[in-house]
């Protein structure tokens, strides 16, 4: 049964209409009444732990890295559009703050709410963390996160990527947290080159041993053996931009594909470099209805 319009209709009446619909609520004070349409509501969660065959709590976990008052009910927009899609599940919400400085106190309605709603501030375990597990890979690669001092974090860093290639780990999660190293310093130190970047890391790797050398600026070696080094170079360039592009804002549109294969070696730098400043895929690649020459 259709209800939107009879109910937009009945509630438009006033606060008594509101009051008998809602089992006696009552508008204290003059109110505005309005239909909204939720625009945003195709949203992505941080990251969603379902159980698999057992009756346990779902999490839905969100990380909260600038201060942003609006961070709880973005939390809570998801954990409910999740308990449309499970509306038996026991879904619980997480949200990761960098610093208890950031969080903006969850709303009066849910304050008490401790066991569906939790707060988690890394400042407040990982520096300990950090000392007490230092070969600890899944620990190390967070030393970005909280490591305030820029110097200190540069002295790390080399440990850090030690760590993470030495480790007993299968090689797909080995690269997964190399590239969240990756991610983070670019992240932390946007006014240095990606070079500079990751000679960091090459106190203890030949710069040529590194990955994150060989996904930035060696893709397209192999494939210059045949189609020419500048051709090579310039497609190795294109498939990890389309790569890095793809992890920050997912599937990339057909124009931004095609936009970024013609692109020339110049150009790919320049995107390049810019890739972790941008907000978005056009605020990189330019309007999707830009006229390429």
């Amino acid at each position: 049964m259709k209800t939107d319009q009879a109910i937009y209709q009945r509630l438009s009446i006033g606060a008594e209409a509101f009051r008998v619909l809602t089992g006696g609520l009552r508008l204290d004070g003059p109110y505005q009444f309005r239909s909204v349409t939720f625009k945003a509501l195709e949203r992505r969660a941080d990251g969603v732990f379902e159980p698999a065959g057992q009756k346990a709590p779902m999490y839905v976990v969100e990380f909260q890295a600038q201060p942003n008052a609006s961070a709880w009910y973005n939390l809570l927009t998801k954990v409910g559009l999740i308990g449309e899609q499970r509306p038996s599940a026991d879904i619980r919400g997480i949200l990761i703050f960098l610093h208890e400085k950031d969080d903006p106190g969850p709303p009066p309605g849910i304050a008490n709410a401790e066991s569906l709603f939790t707060a988690v501030y890394l400042n407040r375990f990982l520096p300990e963390l950090l000392t007490q597990e230092p070969d600890n890979p899944f620990v190390v690669v967070l030393a970005p996160l909280v490591v305030e001092r820029d110097e200190e974090l540069q002295a790390q860093v080399p440990h850090i990527w030690q760590t993470i290639q030495s480790a007993p780990l299968p090689e797909p999660i080995r690269e997964r947290l190399s590239e969240v190293l990756q991610f983070w310093l670019f992240e932390r130190f946007r006014s240095l080159s990606a070079k500079e970047i990751i000679s960091m890391i090459t106190h203890l790797t030949p710069l040529e041993e590194t990955r994150a050398y060989q996904d930035i600026f060696a893709k397209g070696a192999a494939e210059g053996m045949t189609k020419g080094k500048a051709e090579g170079k310039a497609e190795g360039k294109a498939d990890t931009l389309q790569r890095q592009l793809h992890r920050r804002f997912g599937a990339l549109p057909d124009w931004a594909e095609q936009r970024i294969a013609v692109a020339s070696i110049e150009q790919l730098d320049a995107w390049l470099d810019g890739i972790f400043d941008a907000d978005s895929v056009a605020g990189l690649l330019g309007p999707a209805d830009l006229t390429d020459l």
